[in-house]
């Protein structure tokens, strides 16, 4: 049988990265991300463990070179490792890397099991350094459980890179203090723009805070230069002299960074979103539980590549702005 070709949109772009995600069930209740009282999908709605194998290996025979698992948070799913070990079987057979975004509560139970199934790589969430403002921005009294479970990702050799939504009259005057932290540690460190998914409590106006301003303040502090460094992400590096550790920006709404996306998303229902930030999807689910599961997915993939739009079109610029999208992030997948 023929290979199917590798995905390209119509914008020529090369799609070789899936995030993909395993449970839209969290943990943690962040209040930019999600309400105290979310609502998360019944069991039976979440593609099982063989489903999500296949959908895998589907994608590593199309050309994808790297799989982040997603989620909510991927680690509260019972059945995750199994799903890990199976995929990172593909290492080195079609797959490069297998990575992971997690809140790292649950990281210092999995981070050796996860080293031995072929990760080498771990995102962490991580908004605050004060316990009390942790607890209150994710209603859970948790970061002891999270610099656990870095330190855990630490000891067994994963790489960790931080995750920093930047918010105004949050965490902004913190920022500083959580860059010299994470460098000290030998993490790199990624601050993020509030991305507009997803009804919240509150106006996420009152706490955007544009990357362009952030990196003003930093460079007024720090020697910022710019680096050649690409994880696959929409980041862009610099090197901080100072600290000697590398600092990306991921800038969605100030630095539109859509002309070289290379990524698509599945949501646990099995749901393909071309664009994290558009409405164009495609049914995976339905492919994977029809009568020719293996031709239906590489009808639906195509589709896929012919309806990932050029760009999103993600804004907050004034208050009682409705979110872009009524999913939240949540459901699409870090």
């Amino acid at each position: 049988m023929t290979r199917p070709a590798p995905l390209v949109d119509q914008f020529q772009r090369r799609i070789s990265y899936l995030r993909l995600s395993v449970t839209d069930r969290c943990d943690l209740r962040c209040a930019y991300c999600m309400p105290e009282r979310m609502t998360f999908l019944p069991r039976k709605d979440v593609l099982s463990l063989e489903e999500l194998r296949d959908l895998a290996n589907g994608f590593i025979d199309r050309g994808i070179t790297k799989i982040r698992l997603t989620g909510g948070e991927p680690l509260v799913r019972r059945d995750m490792m199994d799903l890990v070990r199976a995929i990172g079987r593909r290492i080195g057979d079609g797959l490069d890397e297998l990575t992971l975004t997690t809140n790292a509560t649950r990281l210092a139970q999995f981070a050796v099991d996860l080293h031995d199934a072929g990760v080498r790589r771990v995102n962490v969430s991580l908004d605050t350094l004060d316990r009390e403002r942790f607890a209150r921005l994710s209603r859970r009294d948790s970061l002891p459980h999270v610099l656990g479970g870095l330190a855990a990702a630490k000891a067994a050799g994963l790489k960790v890179k931080i995750n920093t939504v930047a918010l105004r009259g949050i965490n902004e005057d913190e920022i500083p203090r959580i860059v010299e932290w994470a460098h000290g540690e030998g993490f790199d460190l990624t601050l993020i723009e509030v991305m507009p998914l997803g009804e919240v409590e509150g106006d996420r106006i009152d706490h955007y805070l544009p990357l362009v301003a952030v990196q003003e303040r930093l460079e007024s502090r720090w020697t910022l230069t710019p680096s050649d460094h690409r994880t696959g992400g929409p980041a862009r590096y610099f090197d901080v002299a100072e600290t000697g550790g590398r600092l990306g920006l991921i800038t969605p709404l100030t630095n539109n960074f859509c002309a070289g996306c290379n990524r698509i998303r599945v949501t646990a229902t099995g749901q393909l979103y071309a664009c994290l930030g558009g409405n164009e999807r495609v049914d995976l689910r339905a492919a994977l539980r029809s009568c020719d599961p293996e031709g239906e997915l590489v009808r639906a993939l195509d589709t896929a590549m012919r309806i990932k739009p050029e760009r999103h079109h993600f804004a907050i610029d004034e208050r009682g702005q409705a979110p872009a999208l009524a999913r939240h992030m949540s459901m699409t997948g870090g």
